[in-house]
């Protein structure tokens, strides 16, 4: 029996102080010995993407793909939820709330500077050339598109499925239900949720650091005010103070509202750029990224360098990126799961996998071309030096070159510090489900304080500078996740496949006691059910049940004028019913037996037992018509016959509309 989670606001003792431990005891030693934890990790890294960067690579691809099957397939009609649910969240809410807490604060930091440096120092070829810009973007697009987005999809569409398919916590330990069962309430459970809170922590407070550099460049660009250590831990105060606030309103009070004032800010500063710029160049360039980022998708996706050797390139930029998304997936996966209840599966990968790679793409083409083009066509190379020298300047800088700099600089402040209290808002809400025990709604004071946590530990990395190690560790932590991801998608498929047979079985499957006269037809059919038939039991139902219905059938079919045949075998072991047409396909009925294993829900105590199953021309359809009396029989193969029938005239038949009267 599967227990259910419960709204009750609970804390996982176990889950919670084992990662409170483990956050301090690291932050503390990175902070107190930085440099030597910063080597060894990088030691760590270098080997990794020596050794193990074919994993990376392959595992990125497989996601996406996966993701791509899951679109596709028939398994993408499976809700998120029960059949009858609907989405707890509108489309725009939805959307804004996947982009803010998906990779806001890194599209600000790097939306300017990773295709000037790309087009500075490209991995082939010479710098600073038109096709040196045109694989900047292409780039730059692969590092930020489907595959970053694949990775949070694939965890969140199982944590999604395990919590409101099949009632389990919303916890990253229920993915591996499938494969060990009620063991994930244990011990194994306990150490996978205690990886993600860790992971999380570790993960925001980077994203924290690394944006709170980016608000103290752009207030010493507006106002002169130093950048240091000092100024920053006082930032990250501030707006942890702001994100406090947000944590207490909650998900619907905070969070959403935030999220939407995000993407109206984003929209509203690409626009700037959009229209103060090359408007009719931008749009161009997106158009032709876009294409180019396509036809290369599977070469660039696969592509390790094996015969150029550039492992110091790929490990600093496309294996870190890959490690970087994957260390991020049980956060953004978990923050997308909980928004995503009531959507169809193939609904939620195609919101979760090209809207928001598809506003990435319009966001890097408009800044990136942006500053390519001022470097290529306006001799701006100052900014290329600016973004070399110091990348969290870079976005002030490059606003330098369009009117209204000084308003567009105060919008990117902003925007940054709305992705930033966002990010520590979600990241907050994430930590305080996990040591809650999966609870939708988590006590008030587990946020405050996990909003606060967030906030010390990424003023005493970045005071300290142990920020690099802790950027470098998050990096090294993917590989675990590799293995937890690919285990859950496993089992997660097989799940599928089991919950979509129930649901065409209960969809597809027509009783025919509908149809049935006698009130003891359903007695009788409980009987049968709950019967195992030996061989001969099944042979003698097909001679004396089946065949003579099917043959009473084909008398009257013959005087109907149709051509039939029915069709046994000497064993007695199959019996068909065949209508032959000569322009449309034949119609079959045919009755088979099959042998099956005892299974563990009946007493009987033979090993095997014998079901009598309908195949029709496409093939069995997986129900067992033993113990049918012969007029049950006639009936469900008529029905059968009939919607053979009606699939031939949908086929067949042109609509024509009715005359007006």
């Amino acid at each position: 029996m599967i227990p259910l989670h419960t709204n009750k606001s609970t804390l996982n003792k176990s889950v919670f102080f084992t990662s409170l431990f483990l956050i301090f005891f690291t932050t503390i030693l990175a902070a107190i010995f930085p440099d030597v934890i910063n080597q060894y990790l990088n030691r760590t890294q270098a080997w990794l993407v020596q050794n193990t960067g074919w994993v990376y690579v392959l595992f990125v691809g497989a996601t996406l793909l996966f993701c791509f099957y899951l679109l596709v397939s028939r398994l993408g009609d499976t809700k998120l939820g029960h059949d009858h649910e609907t989405p707890e969240y509108k489309n725009i809410s939805w959307f804004a709330m996947l982009f803010s807490a998906g990779m806001g604060i890194g599209l600000m930091f790097w939306g300017v500077a990773e295709p000037m440096m790309h087009f500075t120092s490209p991995p082939i070829g010479e710098g600073g050339s038109v096709e040196a810009a045109k694989e900047a973007m292409k780039i730059t697009f692969f590092h930020w598109g489907l595959h970053a987005w694949g990775i949070y999809a694939i965890f969140a569409v199982i944590l999604a499925y395990s919590c409101y398919r099949k009632k389990l916590p919303l916890l990253p330990r229920s993915v591996l239900y499938p494969l060990i069962g009620e063991r994930i309430y244990g011990r194994t459970g306990d150490l996978i949720d205690t990886f993600a809170v860790v992971g999380t922590m570790f993960g925001v407070a980077s994203s924290l650091g690394l944006g709170v550099t980016q608000v103290n460049a752009g207030l010493n660009y507006l106002f002169d005010i130093p950048q240091s250590n000092g100024v920053q831990v006082l930032l990250i105060a501030i707006i942890t103070t702001f994100a406090t606030v947000s944590v207490v309103l909650g998900l619907d009070g905070g969070i959403k509202k935030l999220s939407s004032i995000n993407m109206i800010l984003a929209l509203l500063m690409m626009g700037f750029i959009l229209v103060l710029g090359n408007t009719v160049g931008l749009l161009q360039a997106f158009v032709e990224n876009t294409g180019a980022y396509m036809s290369d998708l599977v070469h660039k996706t696969f592509n390790l360098y094996a015969y150029e050797k550039k492992e110091s390139w790929i490990g600093g930029w496309t294996l870190l990126y890959w490690a970087w998304w994957i260390s991020w997936s049980p956060f953004v996966g978990m923050f997308i799961a909980r928004i995503s209840k009531g959507r169809s599966i193939r609904e939620f990968m195609v919101g979760v996998l090209f809207v928001p790679a598809g506003f990435t793409f319009l966001w890097m083409t408009i800044f990136g071309n942006s500053g390519l083009d001022l470097v290529l066509n306006s001799g701006a190379s100052e900014l290329a030096t600016a973004v070399s020298d110091n990348v969290s300047v870079a976005l002030f800088k490059f606003f330098e070159y369009f009117p209204l700099s000084n308003v567009l600089s105060v919008l990117g402040l902003l925007l940054v510090v709305t992705f930033f209290v966002s990010s520590s808002d979600s990241g907050s809400l994430v930590i305080d489900t996990l040591t809650s025990g999966g609870a939708r709604h988590p006590p008030v004071w587990q946020r405050i304080f996990w909003a606060i946590t967030e906030g010390v530990v990424a003023s005493i990395l970045l005071y300290a500078g142990g920020l690099n190690a802790l950027q470098t560790m998050t990096i090294v932590s993917a590989l675990p996740i590799i293995v937890i991801i690919s285990l859950g998608a496993f089992g997660f498929w097989r799940s599928l496949l089991a919950d979509h047979r129930h649901f065409t079985t209960v969809q597809n499957h027509t009783t025919v006691l509908q149809y049935s006269k006698s009130s003891s037809d359903w007695k009788d059919r409980i009987a049968s059910l709950t019967k195992m038939p030996k061989q001969t039991e099944a042979a003698q139902f097909v001679k004396f049940i089946v065949r003579p219905a099917l043959e009473e059938i084909s008398s009257e079919m013959v005087a109907k004028g149709l051509k039939v045949q029915v069709q046994s075998s000497s064993s007695e072991d199959r019996c068909s019913l065949v209508v032959l047409n000569e322009k449309v396909e034949d119609f079959k009925y045919e009755v088979q037996i099959r042998s099956f294993d005892i299974q563990n829900y009946t007493e009987d105590k033979r090993d095997r037992f014998f079901r009598a199953e309908v195949f029709l021309r496409s093939g069995g359809q997986e129900y067992d018509i033993y113990g049918y009396t012969k007029e049950q029989v006639i009936v469900d193969a008529i029905t059968q016959y009939e919607k053979h029938y009606q699939y031939l005239h949908l086929l067949h038949s042109d609509s024509v509309p009715p005359k007006e009267s």
